[in-house]
């Protein structure tokens, strides 16, 4: 059986100075649609749960749980196989049309349609209702339906879930393995699709004049994440909204107490625009 950590692709760091060990920056991501909101999501959520089932505790493994059931809530869309196949065939096509340009390494070309191609062939052999054995286990149903529940895992209230969470650490981590398995699909096929979209932008060097900044976006291109990177020492979140035709950021500091106010300094940050 594959380890998680060959699994966990979708995980993705920030950065950080070796020499200080602190963050270089801090990397924010913007979806223009909700195809592309979702595969957010779902990378999100497949990365932490492949995380926390490496993890030997109990508690871990017991979030690990809870995390799969958010996956199998998200997935749930009917179209979203189609979608996922859709875009991986997309991208197929694009990537052939490179073939014979002296401009790109031609070995690279092909593994990378290869990858799409072996993406695309194993969502096609997933159910079409991904998850749907997970979904069919009477006792996975038995779990989630008291995750909803705070409290709801009490060893009283589903004491087989409790025997569980006293099995070895390896024993439950091949369970997690075995349950997460089905959904690798959807997982490995999302990590090739941003991987494609993200490598897609240039980055561009901007300062927000008093914490904002508004761009116009160029016409005839559809947009659908934009990637912002911000130094943690300045202190500056951004709030970002985003349509076909403009991009606006506002930058906010948080104060002692969580109190959010706007942030008039004079911002550098790194924004991409993706297609």
């Amino acid at each position: 059986m594959k380890s998680a950590t060959n699994w966990r692709g979708g995980a993705r760091s920030s950065g950080y100075d070796p020499a200080t060990g602190k963050l270089r920056v801090i990397l924010y991501e913007y979806p223009f649609n909700e195809r592309i909101r979702t595969y957010l999501r779902l990378e999100q959520l497949f990365g932490r749960v492949f995380t926390l089932i490496d993890r030997p505790h109990e508690l871990d493994h017991h979030f690990a749980l809870v995390t799969l059931f958010e996956i199998l809530s998200v997935s749930a869309r009917a179209e979203l196989k189609a979608d996922v196949l859709k875009d991986l065939d997309r991208q197929r096509q694009i990537m052939a049309g490179f073939r014979g340009n002296p401009d790109i390494a031609a070995d690279i070309l092909e593994n990378l349609i290869d990858q799409l191609t072996a993406r695309s062939d194993e969502l096609n052999e997933a159910p079409n209702k991904l998850g749907r054995a997970l979904e069919e286990n009477e006792w996975l149903k038995s779990v989630r339906s008291r995750t909803s529940i705070p409290g709801g895992t009490c060893n009283f209230d589903l004491p087989t879930y409790y025997a569980w969470q006293h099995h070895p650490s390896a024993e439950r981590r091949s369970d997690l393995f075995g349950w997460v398995e089905s959904l690798l699909p959807l997982s490995d096929a999302i990590k090739v699709l941003l991987g494609l979209l993200r490598d897609s932008g240039s980055p561009q060097k901007i300062v927000a004049m008093g914490g904002q900044f508004q761009q116009n976006l160029p016409q005839g291109r559809t947009f659908q994440l934009l990637r912002l990177k911000v130094d943690p020492a300045l202190g500056a979140i951004p709030e970002i909204s985003a349509n076909r035709l403009v991009a606006s950021i506002r930058f906010v500091h948080q104060e002692a107490g969580n109190r959010i106010h706007a942030n008039t300094a004079d911002i550098a940050f790194e924004m991409t625009l993706c297609s």
